[in-house]
């Protein structure tokens, strides 16, 4: 089983590195005002959302209802956590919007506003790392 947990670790990793670096290539495009810069974004956002932070997610998800089920946590901890995962899933959605958004020239948003959205997967992550270690409830 730690190697269940181990991968779940692995691909929770992968899917926070993409949740941390889409927002900050999404500051850097609104910045962009030449068409090869534009372009080049597009790919790297494309890229990064397909490629790497929705495998990430989906084995996150799949590692961890594997443990949940193997190992029949419970408890308040638990449900606050899941609540902050579904949180988490619909974040990654609005960010494929937003990959969508650029993908189509309608970015709608300015520099200023992803630079703090880029800060709120932070939030979660602290916050469950906390709850999973801790288990306050």
């Amino acid at each position: 089983m730690l190697w269940i947990k181990s991968l779940h670790i692995i691909f929770m990793v992968t899917w926070f590195a993409g949740l941390f670096y889409l927002p900050r290539l999404f500051v850097y495009h609104a910045m962009s005002e030449d068409e090869i810069s534009n372009a080049r974004f597009k790919i790297m956002e494309r890229k990064l959302y397909f490629g790497i932070m929705t495998p990430g997610a989906i084995l996150t998800l799949l590692f961890g209802v594997w443990l949940w089920l193997a190992y029949d946590f419970s408890g308040t901890w638990l449900t606050i956590k899941l609540l902050l995962v579904l949180v988490l899933v619909a974040y990654h959605l609005y960010c494929g919007k937003l990959v969508f958004d650029f993908k189509k020239d309608r970015n709608a948003h300015g520099h200023v506003f992803y630079r703090w959205f880029n800060e709120f997967p932070v939030l979660i992550l602290i916050a469950a790392v906390l709850l999973v270690v801790l288990k306050p409830y």
